[in-house]
């Protein structure tokens, strides 16, 4: 096996200017924020903003200098530093002002400061457009950052990328090295920082993460744990691989690891199994103790260097007294000046844990046991956290700030408007507190977080009960015996709802309106609309983990934009999932029969076959050759093989409708009850191929998908069925377009015999709320923190059923109606359709987000100027990718 390693010597000095304007830091953000997933965030002490308005910025890790001067910030694009004495951001040192890291995304975590011959210098690690890798450093004078030499690192021959992520650079003999952790070859390799010579490289095991030293050996966490033995047969893939996985706990990686190196030799020395997705890891100044965290198992281990063994697990739950569900996802932690208290990041609380140190896991430890004593509030996720001596400040990188809640503006309108990808990135400055602050802050924390709904969720059922449509207890009786859950693809609400004037719309950004998607439109008067219903995450590698399971991990979390490994939203990586599963896992285990349409898979097909080729068969009732695919184990049983699952844009939603009606028709003619209790139905296709010639029209792709959900309704509502059975519809996300009230906004229904309600409901409910409202409704406990605090949907049900049948209204838009070819354009329809066939727009979620939504927003408003960047953004303002002609 080949390994390039190469050290760039750069003669250019490039050097970045401190950024004006929207790259100022600016301390404010102490008001209260509700976040799309049931919680509120509100840091203590003061956060810092700092990024780029117009992108998706976040804060991954930090450290502090070694004069204790400056917070070095990996922010995803930028190294932000930070003044300790005035907590305003001093500098921005862009990726960008480096001719071999233009739009290059930095990796994980694992920024360092190094003392080297006089100078102050920063080491962090960054992949660039074209999947190279570097570690690239800085020198710091306290006023400016130049880059100095980047060290770059290769595939492997089966990674992509190297994929480098934490570092290590010492001081050893006479001579510097750095010690790197190679996250996608499975490798770590230790350099002479001079020359970039290689020393040695080591097999640490898979998706190697953290790296810390500790008595001349280093100790390296592995998130997916040891390599596959030939003959395991629960394996499954990752990319670049394979990982040992759980197939009882929906596919997810069955264990972590920590191997234990020879820092001279690289020979390794010993390999433990811990815990689940264990990433950062640190050493005490003694290298007597190890520390690292667990993210999956919602835990701390300490490993006694002495004898390299596990000496203590420490829970970091919230409130476990009355919690027992998963979900605080610790992803980061540093000790105290002291080192009798350990600061642990939970990214799902949003709060730092503060641990006391036992007498068995630290010198100055107190007592036989170590203690959650309790915890502080900080912004959304976070994930790096650095500490002044002296009980001074504490800083955390806040991986999610406070959300996307940057407004835009455009001419459309006279609101405000929000899109998911406009978001700051954070810091918060928090000062170490007392005895007495710190029961404050925890009060705090648990106020944000309220998990009072996951005691709800454990009570017993009650004998007796009548059936009601959202059961009181899980497991009392409910009237619906069948549930129809539609997954739809990254619309807001105002972008179709925004005409109807009973919902808190704006018709200005309406451009899917009633003339587009009239089933729409009818369903949500006929039944209810809820105008206040929100996804969880901001793109479909994070929406199809909340809609299939309720939460996001932290492997998510940090690939957060960047998605270097992959983009997952078909669920074909196994360090993507929860190990609390899917909701069919939790529907299976619980005695429902389930069914899968088109989700967690995708379709092999002819590639030479074109979507006019795919629609003539299926209008002339042919037989379109297809195979559907998953990873998932526990997916393959229920997995529909006429369905035509996710993916590519070939297929229409009218021959999915299509094949789940005939389905239901067999159902209908079986004696008894044979209807699956749980059906998950994919209809992707008003995510729009956008004006890629060879394809519908955007319009026409919505169209299509908004008469397949009226035909869908239709059928469902026409059968003997339809008294017992309840349609959830939902988007996985609200990233393809903009909202005037929340970049989380988007579409969602419930149509049910029990939902003629014919009123708008306000109610702030998210995915989870769907989620726990499935699950009440099918008698299935919550399968983590995230479902167990989600309020139910109870008031979109009335108590008498109305069995008046739905009929579908045609489409207005021929569902063929079909991109011009290149030929016949000119101008930005010319641009917008070249950049549409780039090979990413050929599946779903696979292109630039920002870029589909220039081109969906000139398709259907034309010339009308997009939405700005920024918010005080001039007239004449445009984009790179919106030339002027």
């Amino acid at each position: 096996m080949r390994y390039f390693i190469t050290l760039c010597f750069l003669l250019l000095s490039v050097m970045a200017g401190a950024q004006s304007g929207t790259e100022t830091g600016v301390i404010t953000g102490s008001e209260r924020v509700q976040l799309p997933y049931n919680r509120f965030v509100q840091s203590a002490g003061k956060q810092i903003f700092f990024g780029d308005e117009g992108m998706e910025s976040h804060a991954l890790d930090l450290a502090l200098s070694p004069d204790k001067r400056w917070i070095a910030v990996m922010e995803r694009t930028s190294v932000v530093f930070i003044d300790t004495r005035t907590d305003e951001v001093s500098f921005v040192l862009k990726n960008n002002f480096h001719p071999l890291l233009r739009g290059a995304n930095n990796t994980y975590s694992g920024i360092q400061w190094f003392e080297n011959n006089g100078k102050t210098e920063v080491y962090w690690s960054v992949v660039n457009n074209d999947d190279r890798s570097f570690v690239a450093s800085a020198t710091w004078d306290g006023t400016k950052a130049e880059f100095g030499n980047l060290l770059e690192y290769r595939g492997d021959g089966i990674a992509d990328m190297a994929l480098p992520n934490e570092i290590l650079v010492n001081r050893e003999s006479d001579r510097n090295v750095i010690y790197v952790v190679l996250n996608g070859n499975n490798k770590v390799i230790k350099q002479d920082l001079a020359t970039g010579d290689t020393i040695w490289i080591a097999d640490p095991g898979v998706a190697p993460y953290g790296i810390a030293m500790a008595r001349g050996k280093l100790y390296v966490t592995n998130w997916a744990g040891r390599t596959p033995l030939p003959g395991d047969t629960e394996v499954a893939g990752i990319p670049w691989g394979k990982a040992r996985v759980d197939n009882k706990a929906g596919g997810s990686t069955r264990e972590g690891s920590l191997t234990v190196i020879d820092s001279k030799t690289g020979t390794k020395l010993k390999e433990l199994i811990i815990g689940l997705h264990p990433n950062e890891i640190v050493s005490d100044s003694q290298g007597r103790f190890v520390y690292l965290t667990n993210s999956n198992s919602d835990n701390v281990m300490v490993i006694n260097t002495l004898i390299d063994e596990v000496t203590e697990t420490v829970s970091v739950r919230l409130q476990p007294e009355m919690n027992p569900f998963f979900g605080d996802s610790p992803n980061g932690l540093c000790l105290s000046d002291d080192e009798k208290h350990l600061l642990v990041a939970n990214g799902m609380d949003n709060a730092l844990a503060v641990i006391r140190l036992s007498k068995k896991s630290a010198k100055n430890g107190r007592g036989k046991t170590s203690t959650v004593t309790g915890f502080i509030p900080t912004g959304a996720y976070p994930s790096g956290v650095a500490v002044i001596p002296g009980r001074g400040n504490i800083y955390t990188a806040n991986l999610e700030a406070v959300g996307a809640r940057l407004p835009s503006k455009t001419s459309a309108t006279a609101n405000p408007i929000y899109n998911s990808h406009n978001m700051l990135a954070s810091v918060s400055s928090i000062p170490f507190p007392d005895t007495r602050t710190l029961q404050s802050y925890t009060d705090t924390v648990i106020a944000l977080n309220d998990l009072s709904r996951a005691i709800l969720a454990r009570e017993k059922p009650r004998n007796g009960i009548s059936p009601k449509t959202v059961p009181d207890r899980i497991g009392e009786p409910s009237v619906f015996k069948h549930v129809l859950y539609i997954i739809k693809e990254n619309r807001t609400y105002d972008q179709v709802l925004g005409d109807m004037p009973q919902g808190k719309g704006d018709p200005g950004l309406c451009t899917y309106g009633a003339n587009i998607t009239p089933n729409t439109h009818r369903l949500c008067e006929e039944f209810l609309l809820l105008d206040n219903f929100h996804v969880s995450g901001k793109c479909s590698a994070e929406g199809h983990q909340w809609t299939d399971a309720s939460i996001v991990t932290d492997y998510i979390e940090k690939n957060m934009r960047a998605w270097f490994r992959s983009y997952p939203h078909v669920q074909e990586d196994a360090l993507v999932y929860a190990p609390t599963g899917f909701i069919w896992d939790n529907a299976l285990k619980h005695g429902r029969t389930v069914r899968i349409y088109g989700e967690a898979s995708s379709p092999v097909f002819k590639q030479n076959l074109s979507w006019t080729d795919v629609y003539n068969m299926y209008r002339n009732g042919e037989k379109v050759p297809f195979k559907n695919v998953t990873t998932i184990e526990s997916v393959k049983n229920i997995l529909s093989p006429t369905f035509p699952s996710y993916g590519p844009h070939i297929f229409t939603d009218l021959m999915r409708a299509d094949d789940l009606i005939g389905e239901l028709h067999k159902y209908e003619a079986m004696p008894g009850d044979s209807l699956p209790e749980l059906m998950i139905i994919a209809l992707p296709n008003d995510h729009t191929a956008g004006l890629r010639p060879g394809f519908p029209t955007p319009r026409a792709m919505v169209a299509d998908n908004d008469l397949a959900l009226g035909k869908i309704v239709e059928a469902f509502s026409k059968s003997r069925f339809w008294e017992s059975t309840v349609i959830f519809v939902v988007e996985d996300d609200s990233q393809g377009g903009w909202d005037h009230v929340s970049s989380y906004r988007t579409v969602a229904l419930v149509i049910s015999p029990y939902s003629r309600l014919k009123k708008t409901i306000s109610t702030h409910y998210t995915q989870p709320s769907m989620v726990r409202t499935i699950e009440q409704i099918l008698g299935m406990p919550p399968m983590n923190i995230q479902d167990a605090i989600a309020n139910p949907m109870a008031d979109c049900f009335g108590t008498k059923p109305d069995l008046t049948p739905y009929i579908a209204l045609p489409s207005n838009i021929p569902i063929d109606e079909m991109n011009p070819p290149l030929s016949s354009l000119r101008g930005k329809a010319l641009h917008f359709a070249k950049k549409s066939m780039q090979p990413e727009f050929g599946k779903v979620d696979s292109g630039n987000d920002d870029l589909l939504n220039r081109i969906l927003w000139f398709a259907e408003k034309g010339n009308l100027p997009y939405p700005a960047k920024y918010a005080g953004a001039k007239k004449n303002e445009r984009d790179d990718d919106e030339p002027e002609y």
